[in-house]
């Protein structure tokens, strides 16, 4: 990576010294490790592929979702290591304005997890703009609302990165990606649906791009890398916070004049099929998105709808 974006980096996780970002630099790809983390069981015939609850209670709600996948149990065991990735994109937005995902959605997965008997539960995001990701952590509400049920808020160290290999990748071969997030028993992705200035829409794979160093470059074939990374990174599990949403002037917003309330989140172990849904809410569809239509056509999950069981829960 460039070292102009080493040093953003570094501004936003309030690293001490710019030489620690670069232990990892020069290193060959490191062997995927995506693969061998622990994927849930498909659903059985009383539960739902793809769930999606409705209600005034963004607490009850998530609860509501995860419930009729089969419950949390289905993807979280006992003594498993989870990281919740949220969308904690800026720090000078406070969650009404629907930049970054809600808090009660993340402290809610948290206490699910802990629930199920997880060993710890870290939440953690890169920012994209602000002064240093403690602040976006705090501006958020995340920062709070994880502790409170029980979390750890990590800010995620230059360091953790490490160059590694793609093995789907049509675009992509390698990039340094969190290790930890490869190495976690589970990863539970949670964006917020939102407009985006330059793919359309920001979901469950665009979320993905919070795990890797030097984004930007992503923007060059946005859809197909947006879809490579979702190869290597595959969330157990992806809930969409759909309880407001930005309708324009995204990914970062700043009027309230954009911001939707829809009370609404979307669950399922597809995360093409969660982003095709959520995608629904904007009067569009997967296939409008160019990185949901890339993931399914690389067979990480399914857009078409119609073909698999949907639960409508109103809570």
């Amino acid at each position: 990576m460039t070292k102009l974006a080493r040093r953003q980096f570094l501004k936003l996780t309030g690293a001490a010294a710019a030489g620690v970002a670069l232990l990892g630099a020069g290193c060959t790809a490191r062997p995927a490790e995506s693969s061998e983390r622990r994927q849930p069981p498909d659903p059985t015939s009383d539960q739902a592929y793809l769930a999606v609850a409705r209600g005034g209670d963004p607490a009850a709600i998530t609860r509501a979702a995860v419930a009729a996948l089969g419950g949390i149990e289905r993807f979280v065991r006992s003594d498993d290591d989870v990281i919740i990735k949220p969308n904690i994109c800026v720090d000078y937005h406070p969650p009404e304005y629907a930049a970054t995902t809600n808090p009660t959605v993340v402290a809610t997965l948290v206490a699910l997890c802990l629930g199920a008997g997880a060993r710890r539960v870290r939440v953690m995001d890169t920012p994209l703009g602000g002064s240093t990701a403690e602040s976006a952590y705090v501006v958020s509400g995340i920062r709070e609302a994880a502790r409170a049920a029980g979390g750890e808020m990590e800010v995620m160290s230059p360091v953790k990165f490490a160059e590694t290999a793609i093995p789907q990748g049509r675009d992509i071969a390698e990039w340094e990606v969190y290790r930890d997030v490869l190495e976690a028993d589970v990863l539970i992705n949670v964006p917020i649906a939102k407009h985006h200035s330059l793919a359309r829409l920001s979901l469950g794979c665009k979320n993905l791009m919070g795990t890797i160093l030097d984004p930007n470059q992503f923007h060059r074939n946005l859809g197909q890398r947006v879809a490579d990374l979702t190869s290597l990174v595959r969330p157990t599990l992806t809930v969409v916070d759909a309880v407001r949403i930005l309708t324009a002037h995204g990914p970062t917003g700043g009027s309230l004049n954009d911001v939707q309330r829809v009370d609404t989140v979307i669950a399922s172990h597809d995360i093409v099929a969660a982003d095709a849904y959520a995608a629904t809410l904007f009067h569009l569809s997967g296939a409008d998105i160019a990185y949901v239509k890339a993931a399914a056509e690389m067979g990480l999950g399914t857009m078409e709808l119609g073909g698999i069981k949907v639960e409508e829960v109103n809570v």
